[in-house]
């Protein structure tokens, strides 16, 4: 089964864990869009964060930049989206654990 640049993005940004949430920002609905340009080989991304002030987002939108960067060659620009984020856009039962779903 070939997997696109795409799948294989988010499937590493799993990696990159909400250390105040203890979930990853894939599974919190924090990656918001993925945009591959084939021929460069290069990413933007546009995540949000869980509130506007969270005192992880500097470190969170790095690691998302670091993780990006080993997958496309022609690297990673990441813009933070001013949508705000709410439980809904969580991945299907990803928020069992706080009983949330």
């Amino acid at each position: 089964m070939v997997v696109s640049k795409e799948e294989e993005l988010l499937e590493t940004l799993r990696n990159v864990i909400d250390p105040e949430i203890g979930l990853n920002i894939v599974e919190l609905g924090l990656i918001r869009k993925i945009d591959i340009n084939e021929t460069d080989d290069a990413a933007k991304i546009t995540m949000i964060l869980t509130t506007p002030f969270c005192p992880y987002g500097p470190q969170l939108i790095e690691q998302v930049r670091l993780v990006s960067n080993q997958i496309m060659k022609g690297g990673a620009t990441i813009t933070v989206g001013t949508e705000l984020w709410d439980p809904s856009m969580m991945e299907e039962g990803a928020g069992s654990d706080w009983g949330l779903f």
